[in-house]
């Protein structure tokens, strides 16, 4: 699936009138709020997904701007974090704070992707600072991102977009696969995933996914072990109902590897060098990571009759949580080699959430018109229950940077812990509608109105909290035009309700954003795979930004600029590339300090990934690929501060050879060239990835 990097058509910023008025035009087009289906124009090289719609649709015919990566890429390029997913797709970056054992990062279009995380269309829940759920990617059949906001479909949602999880699931033929890999760092991982038909019965089918994992982190003396089991069974209760049960179980242990970096000795050189990337600046025979998750739920689909069809998906997760990271304070001291201060972070407790979509969906087709209408209402709920401690002044300084020595703090103790208790509820009712008219002209319009609650309570303290109600709409319009070109507009809004509490202790206000996009798809009959351009602003109230605490800071706007270029898509049958290039002007205005370009986020990102098949010969059955990453220079936003963090390049490449129909054996390098290089700066610096080798060994029947 391919792409060469043909041009968008651009656009200018429109004025608010002439916003309104083009949101009025998009929403008379359909009748409610929409989406399109053209189940008889699927091939073999159309992938369908329900991310953006939540209904089966072909992304080329989606007024939104859509990524997608397949299993067979996240195998070929051994993604063992969940992170890495996007690196070759266009509008994010992955892993802005350097690698991080313990979290998952993602910028998408120059807005946080903290809370952007979805997995089978339901919220993965990262609350409260450090309560984040992660995601395994060896238990995933595909990654989808929807770019921009998304609030019309999934509520609670930041302005950047989402990314949805699939999970792997029951498959009617029997199948499996045994995969053993190694590598530098320490890198264990055993895994296993088998399914197909439960034994003695027509109508259920079975899937099992196994792993474990163990390695050192980047950082000296840190590492992490994970053992993740994700069972499912798919039941056909009837011809008009089926429904899938799934599973997962997740635990972390170890010590956290997170990069903090003071500046100076980081971006900053000292008469004394720049500290080692490798160098551990907190304590960790103290630190400690241990995460335990688990979820269940299902997914239900009834077919009320030719017409309208019920979906319902529901899943109950709980995790718990003990984290105790050090890290260095933003700056050094006068003799530029110590920290006269380092800062502990400890959380200890959990959290239940509990969330269920339900959906109505009803078809109707004339000769001329295909209608698609989307009903629904979902209810989320949240309750975290945990104790913190933070101490700015953790441990005796002053530390030495460039020759650290541990061992020399008092630990925290349980008495000055403070218990929280954060709790969140939402409840939103949404319909949307796709018009198809002809072969030519597919109209989208939605509206969603939620109702959320937020209460954040700490002993001794005040209790904070709010209860707001938002209404959301979206509105596009796409013309499928002749030789697979499809120019689109649309219009989208996105509400985020935010638990927990700023640096002065005050409860998060919602955020609220909204995004105009132009762009074209291009799918021509000539190339198995595509080409997507898009152009968009997009700006977000009441966000949160990075201010030097350890916690985010809230106010004034958020405002990205951008355009974007992705192609994905094989030139010969042996030869594939995937290319994307992603322009943002993102800036910050803040009542306080007005306006300033936003940390973290290059202007400008580029990627190339070449993939060849050999096929006959002495070569047969070989495959080698070569990638190259480009990320341009970006700035530290720090108050106080201007400093121009320098682009970098960095290279990847693989080979895989097939043994035989059963045995495949590969190698992965990233940062093939173990460059040295900082990934960002805001507030703290942050080291990229160093070089990663992984070899694998694959089993499959």
């Amino acid at each position: 699936m391919s792409r060469s990097l043909s041009p968008s058509l651009p656009i200018n910023v429109l004025s608010s009138s002439a916003r309104r008025l083009a949101m009025a035009t998009l929403l008379l087009s359909c009748p409610l709020a929409a989406q399109a289906q053209d189940n008889a124009a699927q091939s073999d090289t159309v992938v369908v997904t329900a991310t953006a719609l939540k209904v089966a649709t072909p992304p080329m015919e989606t007024p939104r701007a859509i990524s997608q990566v397949g299993r067979d890429e996240l195998d070929k390029r051994a993604v063992n974090s969940y992170d890495e997913s996007f690196r070759y797709r266009s509008g994010v970056q992955s892993a802005p704070y350097g690698s991080d054992n313990g979290v998952d990062w993602f910028n998408i279009r120059g807005f946080s992707g903290e809370n952007s995380t979805y997995q089978d269309g339901l919220r993965l829940f990262r609350e409260s600072g450090y309560f984040w759920w992660v995601t395994e990617p060896f238990g995933l059949e595909r990654v989808d991102l929807l770019k921009g906001p998304s609030s019309i479909l999934y509520g609670e949602a930041p302005p950047g977009g989402v990314v949805n999880a699939i999970s792997k699931r029951p498959t009617e033929e029997k199948q499996g696969q045994f995969e053993i890999q190694g590598g530098n760092k320490d890198h264990r991982q055993v895994g296993i995933d088998t399914s197909g038909p439960v034994a003695g019965t027509d109508n259920m089918r079975y899937r099992m996914v196994g792993l474990f994992r163990e390695g050192d982190g980047e950082l000296d003396h840190t590492d992490n072990q994970r053992i993740y089991l994700a069972p499912s069974l798919a039941v056909d209760l009837s011809d008009d109902t089926s429904v899938t049960f799934l599973a997962s179980y997740m635990k972390d242990h170890g010590t956290p590897s997170k990069g903090f970096r003071p500046v100076g000795g980081s971006l900053e050189g000292t008469e004394f060098g720049h500290i080692d990337r490798e160098t551990n600046l907190g304590e960790p025979d103290y630190e400690r990571q241990e995460r335990e998750q688990i979820s269940l739920g299902y997914e239900l689909e009834h077919d009320i009759d030719d017409t309208w069809q019920f979906q319902q998906n529901l899943r109950y997760s709980s995790l718990d949580l003990l984290l105790r990271s050090v890290s260095p304070s933003t700056s050094l001291s006068n003799d530029n080699r110590t920290l006269d201060s380092r800062f502990l972070t400890y959380r200890d407790g959990s959290y239940d959430a509990f969330t269920v979509d339900n959906r109505l969906v009803g078809k109707w087709t004339t000769a001329n018109t295909e209608n698609t209408l989307l009903i629904g209402v979902d209810y989320q709920h949240l309750d975290i229950d945990y104790r913190t401690g933070d101490d700015y002044a953790f441990g005796n300084a002053p530390f030495d940077v460039f020759d650290p020595q541990y061992g020399n703090y008092t630990p925290f103790s349980d008495d000055d812990l403070v218990h929280h208790e954060d709790k969140k509820e939402q409840l939103g009712l949404y319909v949307q509608d796709q018009l198809r008219l002809g072969d030519r002209w597919v109209f989208l319009a939605g509206a969603r109105h939620d109702q959320a609650e937020v209460e954040n309570r700490t002993e001794g303290g005040d209790d904070e909290g709010y209860d707001d109600s938002q209404l959301s709409l979206s509105g596009g319009v796409m013309y499928l035009g002749d030789y697979g070109i499809s120019p689109y507009l649309s219009y989208s809004e996105s509400f985020t309700p935010h638990a927990g509490r700023d640096p002065d202790g005050q409860a998060y206000e919602p955020s609220e954003g909204e995004q105009w996009e132009a762009g074209v798809k291009y799918t021509p009959d000539w190339l198995d795979g595509y080409m997507t351009a898009a152009v968009f602003d997009l700006k977000e109230t009441n966000t949160l930004y990075t201010s030097g605490d350890p916690v985010s800071s809230q106010g004034g706007e958020r405002h990205s600029q951008g355009f974007e270029l992705e192609g994905v898509g094989y030139l010969t049958e042996q030869l594939q590339l995937t290319a994307s290039y992603t322009y943002l002007d993102t800036t910050i205005e803040d009542p306080e300090r007005g306006e300033f370009r936003a940390g973290l986020t290059p202007r400008h990102q580029a990627s190339l990934w070449l993939d060849y098949g050999f096929e006959g010969g002495a070569l047969q059955g070989l495959d080698v690929g070569a990638g190259a990453r480009y990320v341009g220079e970006s700035v530290n936003a720090a108050p106080d501060r201007d400093d121009e963090v320098s682009s970098y390049t960095v290279y990847d490449a693989m080979a895989s050879y097939e043994i035989n129909s059963a045995w495949t054996a590969q190698v992965n390098v990233t940062n093939l060239t173990d460059k040295d290089y900082i990934s960002g700066c805001d507030s703290w610096c942050y080291y990229g990835e160093s070089r990663s080798v992984i070899g694998s060994l694959n089993y499959r029947w």
